[in-house]
């Protein structure tokens, strides 16, 4: 009888023999063949090893976007992996007191539903070229894989299902809202493969706080509880599940404040979107890819963007008649073209309502201008910018929401000359709020108020002074231009009556003999 150590001694030596064995017929043998033995091979094993296994990759496509059911189960385990694993990767939550416990590389986890068994395991592949790396080779793939006994085929459905369920449940429970700002297109390759990197979103913003008119907020309010909830009523309509926002007004009127409002009221993630980043429309499709549903896309100021406004012909004729003159700057310019971004009008607007803008849904696409005359119409009709809200100057009910915040007050013996002085001069929101904000411990509620006052009366002088400064300077130019063409005019005689003389002069053949008669 063989002991124990001659037993392992003895299988060591089979299993060699028949890594060799396959290494010589693999390397020898046609690949066709190879294929048939494999066939048989895994029939012969599911003869003695009845289980059956379910691959769930990270990825899907290509690499091009990071598959729901994989972020689910990863979810989902993340509760089980608490309980029943040995090995976790932590990552520390910010302003959380707790740790959230994730599976580490091949760790498994046994699962139960309706008293069958089942088993987990996070299965990472190792690249196919052995090199030498500090970092991860870029086909290094990861997977969930699920095992359970044949037996119970008809019931795994209904447990994939649930696992499903479950996941995406604890991730809305326990979602944290980023902000996503694109990464410059060399950062896409290599080892990290970041198309977005992103930050806690902690903006403090609501609807609420916001200086605008009441009946105003209230009608936006309704309009983003409607699209939240239309997602049977877009699919009825054929439409995709998106909408587009247009907010528009000076510098100063909280355009960026209503972003950040918006997105705490619908609790959404916001992706920045830096379009000069961007080299051409094939990679702007790309970011819209790696969006995640239940976001707002956000362009600021997008009428600084030439290439998108109409006017970039105008520029570039302008340059060729600055090369031609110029062979340095033509240079200097060809340089500057090659990395500067090639996004067009077009690809923008594919992007917005295109084919590729109903991959994913729930999403909101928000530009800012402060210059709405200088937007293609293309660009701001409805169906791409549905709905227009103008942020103005601040009005007498926008100042009593921003008194309630920063002075924590609803009326005052002040407030009817801040209404006067409001209803007579532009003043922007934010110069509102700052005035109304105390500077030092001493500044009470009518040192405040008082300020604001003081510098409304500021703006309105200045108002008046540039007023009549452009008053003037238009009446100099009117005069300066009509100048002009009463030296036209004159000309226009003078040269007539050059004509007249030298008409006479050739009729009667000589100058003297024209001023004799």
């Amino acid at each position: 009888m063989l002991t124990m150590g001659e037993l392992w001694a003895t299988l060591g030596s089979v299993i060699a023999s028949v890594m060799f064995a396959s290494a010589i017929f693999r390397q020898h043998f046609p690949h066709q063949l190879w294929g048939y033995v494999e066939k048989y091979s895994f029939k012969l094993v599911r003869f003695f090893y009845p289980y059956i296994e379910i691959r769930f990759d990270e990825f899907s496509g290509d690499r091009m976007k990071r598959s729901e059911a994989f972020s689910a189960i990863q979810n989902y385990l993340s509760t089980k992996a608490s309980l029943l694993a040995t090995r976790f990767k932590a990552d520390f939550v910010k302003d959380s007191q707790s740790l959230i416990l994730s599976m580490e590389d091949k760790e498994e986890v046994t699962d139960e539903f309706e008293g069958v068994k089942v088993w987990w395991v996070l299965v990472k592949t190792a690249p196919r070229t052995q090199q030498f790396s500090f970092y991860p080779a870029a086909d290094e793939k990861r997977f969930y894989k699920l095992t359970f006994h044949e037996s119970h085929r008809e019931i795994i459905t209904a447990y994939v299902k649930h696992v499903l369920d479950e996941g995406k449940a604890i991730a809305v429970k326990d979602r944290q809202r980023k902000l996503f700002s694109n990464n410059s297109s060399e950062s896409w390759h290599g080892w990290r493969q970041r198309k977005w990197s992103h930050v806690q979103f902690e903006h403090p913003a609501t609807l609420d706080t916001l200086a605008m008119e009441t009946t105003k907020k209230e009608e936006i309010k309704k309009d983003l509880l409607k699209f939240r909830e239309g997602k049977e009523y877009y699919k009825k309509i054929g439409k995709a599940w998106k909408r587009g926002y247009l907010l528009y007004g000076p510098p100063g009127t909280g355009k960026s404040t209503m972003i950040a409002a918006m997105a705490n009221f619908l609790n959404y993630d916001v992706y920045d979107l830096e379009l000069t980043t961007v080299k051409d429309n094939s990679q702007l499709r790309s970011l819209l890819i790696e969006t995640t549903n239940k976001s707002i896309i956000v362009i600021e100021d997008i009428d600084c963007l030439l290439d998108l406004t109409g006017q970039w012909e105008k520029k570039k004729e302008k340059d060729e008649d600055k090369e031609e003159k110029n062979p340095v700057e033509k240079k200097m310019k060809e340089e500057g073209e090659n990395k500067a971004s090639k996004v067009t009008l077009s690809g923008l607007l594919n992007f917005i309502d295109g084919l590729w803008s109903a991959c994913g849904g729930e999403r909101l696409i928000v530009f800012t201008t402060n210059y709405l005359d200088k937007l293609d119409p293309a660009l701001i009709r409805r169906g791409r910018m549905d709905k227009h809200i103008e942020m103005s100057y601040c009005g007498f009910e926008a100042f009593k929401v921003l008194a309630k915040n920063y002075l924590d007050i609803v009326s005052h013996e002040l407030f009817a000359e801040v209404g006067s002085q409001l209803a007579e001069t532009n003043m922007t929101p934010a110069d509102v709020a700052e005035n109304l904000m105390p500077k030092s411990d001493d500044d009470d509620t009518e040192t405040c108020l008082k300020n604001l006052i003081e510098a409304l009366k500021v703006a309105k002088e200045e108002a008046i002074k540039k007023a009549e400064e452009e008053a003037r300077l238009k009446a100099e130019k009117e005069e300066e231009e009509e100048g002009k063409k009463k030296c036209a005019d004159f000309t226009e005689e003078n040269k007539k009556g050059n004509e007249s003389s030298a008409n006479s002069v050739k009729k009667n053949g000589s100058p003297d003999k024209e001023v004799k008669q």
